[in-house]
């Protein structure tokens, strides 16, 4: 529990609005603020469309269908075809997923013949998706040795063709 001062920080500005002491547990018990800290604070933040593109980011990985679409491109690169099939998806519905991704950066492709494949964009992607699997408690590893020897496999058969 933080601890809870009785008198405010020299220094600080007390408010004069009343403070209801059956206040939620996330409120200060007394409202009263430090300006050295705020000044900190405030010259520790970015410019305002810095937070629009982090927003931007975050709500593109906020839909399942993509948050899943850029899980399976951190392990592997893979085809639109394949990617839709994975994911128990359209290929055009997938392709509408890819178009939002590629847009903000965060995947990229390359075209082989008649085929397009796609992968992240770069690490700092794949970083983000570890992070938020781990926040969430799914800690095993991205690319698992099962999926290393399934990718080994296709990679033979590709190679055998």
């Amino acid at each position: 529990m933080p601890h809870r001062n009785a008198h405010p920080p020299e220094g600080a500005q007390e408010s004069t609005d009343n403070v209801d002491t059956n206040t939620q547990p996330d409120h200060c018990e007394l409202r009263c603020v430090h300006p050295e800290t705020v000044a900190l604070a405030r010259a520790s933040l970015a410019d305002a469309p810095v937070y629009a593109g982090l927003a931007e980011l975050f709500g593109a990985l906020a839909d399942p269908r993509r948050a899943a679409l850029v899980h399976l491109l951190a392990q592997q690169e893979l085809c639109t075809c394949d990617l839709a099939a994975s994911l128990g998806v359209t290929p055009s519905g997938v392709s509408q997923h890819l178009r939002i991704l590629r847009a903000l950066h965060i995947v990229r492709s390359r075209r082989v013949g008649k085929f397009v494949y796609y992968r992240l964009d770069d690490a700092h992607v794949a970083q983000l998706m570890r992070l938020g699997l781990t926040h969430l408690g799914h800690v095993e590893p991205l690319a698992t040795s099962a999926i290393a020897g399934a990718r080994m496999a296709v990679q033979r058969d590709e190679l055998g063709a």
